[in-house]
């Protein structure tokens, strides 16, 4: 890996990066895989999100498995890319790969909730701190069988573990990344506190935490 060059740390650098990273989150997988594969539009059905959650109620289980896993490359490989230059343009590039997944400009910023793209994230920035992510996400599903609530939790609590980890810089990423997904989880905190929302495997499960 090259060493960081003095160039990349001006804001011209910055701009391309966080462009080139907010392009490729904003790739709508889920809609795109649903489409080619015969499903219409995902934002006609469910809760009209384009994540991993609603892509699994047109009954394909590959298909939703397989936009998990490419709207979580969407984050690490926009990390990658820009750690080649610097590890402060690899977190820039990891917060507009987000926003880019959270707010596409191509479907008027109607996007995902973010959980998928920021575990990817935080894997490619540190993937002791991505791997507890990830057990902590499947651990509260299991205990808790809500999709949003388990994305909560584990967006939630990774500044902890990242201040461990790694001290005050990933810790402040894992909470932007945090900050945006409750964000976009507004209505299922709602339905949450009100005890309205969907379990996983129920029926019409409206967590859609994707």
């Amino acid at each position: 890996m090259p060493d960081p060059i003095s160039w990349a740390y001006s804001w011209p650098y910055y701009a391309v990066t966080f462009a080139a990273a907010y392009a490729l989150g904003s790739i709508p997988v889920g809609l795109l895989l649903a489409r080619f594969f015969g499903h219409g539009d995902i934002r006609a059905i469910g809760s009209g999100n384009i994540g991993a959650t609603n892509v699994l109620r047109t009954g394909n289980k590959p298909l939703a498995a397989a936009t998990l896993l490419l709207d979580g490359a969407k984050g690490a490989a926009a990390v990658l890319l820009a750690a080649r230059y610097g590890p402060d343009l690899a977190l820039a590039a990891g917060i507009a790969a987000v926003i880019g997944h959270v707010a596409p400009v191509w479907l008027l910023f109607r996007g995902g909730k973010g959980v998928a793209t920021s575990l990817g994230v935080l894997l490619a920035i540190d993937w002791r701190l991505g791997l507890i992510a990830c057990a902590v996400w499947l651990a509260a599903a299991a205990i808790f069988r809500y999709s949003s609530l388990a994305a909560l939790i584990a967006l939630v609590s990774a500044p902890g573990f990242g201040y461990l980890l790694a001290g005050r810089q990933l810790t402040e990423l894992a909470a932007l990344l945090a900050a945006i997904v409750v964000i976009k989880h507004s209505a299922n905190i709602r339905r949450l506190l009100s005890g309205r929302e969907s379990r996983i495997g129920a029926g019409k499960d409206k967590s859609a935490s994707g």
